[in-house]
């Protein structure tokens, strides 16, 4: 990590909806989301603002053999945003605590606010991290 990484550090990122990123898209195997009104999933909403988090902050670690993972979310989604609009995500980080990061965000998609709250990630050293995935996968498929 870089001396850089601070709190205070703003950010802002934009992203066009598409269909694509709609409730009946995020489990396509799942019947009941098939039955779903076609706005923006939570679920891709939450990757958003993780997306919009580790841009704000690979300039301030040794990216790419530094990264950043999500370790807590607590967020509200407020208002439904339909395919055809851009959703902008502003955040802040409030806490650097050796590696781990607090950030605030928060989303509007041009007409409504439509999230609020805190994201955690933490800073990882890749390879190390990846080393024990592929350790645990290889635990996985001897069950």
């Amino acid at each position: 990590m870089k001396d850089t990484l601070l709190p205070g550090l703003t950010f802002e990122f934009s992203f066009f909806i598409s269909d694509q990123k709609t409730v009946p898209r995020l489990y396509p195997e799942s019947a009941e989301f098939q039955l779903m009104p076609e706005v923006f999933a939570t679920g891709f909403m939450v990757g958003l603002l993780e997306w919009a988090c580790i841009r704000a902050v690979n300039p301030h670690i040794d990216w790419p053999d530094e990264q950043t993972v999500g370790t807590a979310i607590n967020v509200t989604h407020t208002a439904a945003t339909p395919p055809g609009l851009t959703v902008t995500i502003k955040g802040r980080v409030e806490r650097v605590d050796g590696r781990r990061l607090t950030f605030f965000v928060e989303a509007d998609d041009g007409i409504d606010k439509i999230c609020e709250g805190y994201h955690e990630r933490f800073v990882i050293d890749a390879a190390k991290f990846n080393r024990k995935a592929a350790a645990k996968a290889s635990r996985g498929a001897s069950l």
